[in-house]
């Protein structure tokens, strides 16, 4: 692999690293975020809900950590109101 070949590649890993994290730092913070209105008692409108429900599971999707991804689905069923049926 030539010289050029490896810097390239170092400089395309390093700048996909560094735009996919804060993509889920941010969908994790609107899926939260909307999670608490909706706790406080606040009503979401469709728009909001379907913004907030997709950012937590693009969250969902990309986080690896199994405690975060529990907290990030209690989110989205406030969210949505539904749970699972078990």
């Amino acid at each position: 692999m030539s010289h050029r070949s490896l810097i390239f590649a170092t400089v395309a890993c390093l700048a996909l690293a560094a735009t996919s994290a804060p993509a889920l730092a941010q969908d994790a913070q609107i899926c939260m975020a909307a999670a608490e209105r909706v706790a406080e008692g606040e009503t979401l409108a469709d728009a909001d809900k379907t913004a907030a429900h997709e950012a937590c599971q693009r969250a969902l999707a990309e986080s690896s950590n199994v405690v975060q991804k529990y907290h990030l689905q209690e989110a989205d069923f406030d969210i949505m109101g539904t749970r699972p049926k078990q």
